[in-house]
């Protein structure tokens, strides 16, 4: 991921260092586990320990790593000689890497780091959430109008919009939960998955110490559906974005004008036109959530490899996994500081509420023409023809009816229809099911 859509947490996550800090915690662990089995000297893996970082490794050790990768072109004998060069130490030396194949240490590993990455999704995602809400609340009985085919609707609560994509988010998170549930596995079963050299002792050891779950059968590698379950959650969660972006976006429109994303002193939105304010953040926004999206095609490729494994995802996964969660964990960071700075403006929501002079009633004086009495024919071409003279005369609805002999309803009723407050009248049981 270049550097622009990177957060700091995302960007040190995915770092060489951090990577190649937890494939040693894999080799570490599996030594102590080898250790308990009596197959291994005790003490080997603490001598390894010993040797490691306290954090992750120096860009040092990355470097020499790709050093070495240069002449054997596979990055893990290169990583292991890497490190055991680093200890000094002849026992590590002898036993490291022991039973294991590569993708015992890079998928086991490869699961951790979008274990951690999916966390911090998760836990950027609770900011999003309580901005959501709060919009959702302060907004929970301003009348606005509610557009269907991008057109006039109904009247409805403003902050209905907002608690519905409240609603969507709680989904995601339940979708991100489960997917990192499902993707935390450790794999180590050897080089075609029936634990040959490495009994399932080691494997339950390194998982438990991970906080993994052991994979229950694997080929050489982690089935990749666990992987395209993850991408789907974001694939998802990228639409739901997008989804609130496009809305505001539209309320944005200088004929709407209904919200504003926040434009900071010194900002310029275009470089000709100095009146510009533009929902810059909101499309990039949408941009980026095709990326989320897309993505899961890739990951879907990968889920078909070879017998027991070919390396036809790994090329692939070095892309796609690092760059998915780091553009759901910015785009989460983005929106929420969107919401948390968005401009409403009330007078136009009102505006907008009034701009088709009743047009939005129309259901309304039709039921009420109904209970009144009239068959629901005659009440619709009452009510429509009275609203296609509102169309094209710039009058209001409720003038033209008042007017119309075939009219039953009186000015009391008829006042009735145009209040707002019908609307919303169900609002507080609606807000009810989600605690707000």
């Amino acid at each position: 991921m270049i550097a622009r859509y990177q957060t700091p947490e995302m960007a040190a996550l995915w770092s060489p260092e951090h990577r190649f800090r937890v494939w040693a915690e894999v080799e570490r662990l599996a030594l102590e586990a080898w250790e308990g089995l009596g197959a291994v000297p005790a003490g080997v893996a603490e001598r390894l320990a010993r040797a490691l970082p306290a954090g992750d490794f120096e860009p040092e050790f990355s470097e020499r790593v790709a050093a070495i990768e240069a002449e054997t072109h596979h990055d893990v004998v290169a990583f292991v000689r890497a490190l055991a060069e680093r200890s000094g130490d002849a026992a590590v030396r002898r036993y490291l890497h022991y039973g294991l194949t590569s993708s015992d240490v890079v998928d086991t590993a490869q699961n951790r780091l979008l274990a951690e990455a999916l966390d911090l999704v998760l836990a950027e995602m609770e900011d999003l959430l309580a901005a959501l809400a709060d919009l959702a609340v302060r907004y929970k009985h301003t009348p606005a109008v509610g557009r269907t085919h991008g057109v006039h609707a109904e009247p409805t609560a403003f902050g209905l919009r907002f608690l519905s994509f409240y609603a969507a988010a709680q989904r995601d998170r339940e979708r991100l939960r489960r997917a990192r549930e499902a993707v935390a596995t450790a794999v180590v079963s050897g080089s075609v998955g029936n634990y040959a050299h490495t009994p399932p002792e080691v494997e339950a050891y390194v998982a438990g110490r991970l906080g993994l779950a052991p994979e229950p059968v694997s080929t050489q590698v982690a089935p990749r559906d666990r992987h395209a379950e993850v991408l789907a959650a974001l694939a998802v969660y990228g639409a739901n974005l997008e989804r609130v972006a496009v809305e505001l976006r539209h309320l944005q429109r200088t004929e709407v004008l209904e919200t504003t994303e926040p434009f900071r002193e010194g900002q310029t939105g275009s470089s000709s036109m100095p009146h510009k304010k533009n929902p810059v953040a909101l499309e990039n926004v949408s941009g980026l959530a095709r990326l989320l999206k897309s993505n899961l095609q890739a990951g879907l490729e990968n889920v078909a490899l070879w017998h027991e494994r070919d390396i036809s995802h790994s090329s692939v996964e070095r892309v796609i996994l690092p760059d998915t969660t780091t553009l759901a964990h910015y785009l989460t960071r983005r929106l929420t500081r969107v919401l948390r700075g968005l401009v409403v403006h009330e007078d136009r929501i009102q505006r907008n509420l009034e701009l088709t002079r009743g047009l939005v009633y129309s259901q309304r004086v039709l039921n009420l023409l109904i209970e009144k009495g009239l068959e629901r024919d005659r009440a619709y071409r009452l009510v429509q023809r009275n609203a296609m003279r509102c169309w094209e005369e710039g009058r209001d609805l409720a003038e033209l009816l008042a007017a119309d002999p075939e009219n039953p309803l009186t000015p009391g009723e008829l006042a009735a229809a145009f209040d707002p407050a019908h609307y919303l009248r169900h609002v507080d049981t609606i807000y009810a099911r989600f605690g707000l």
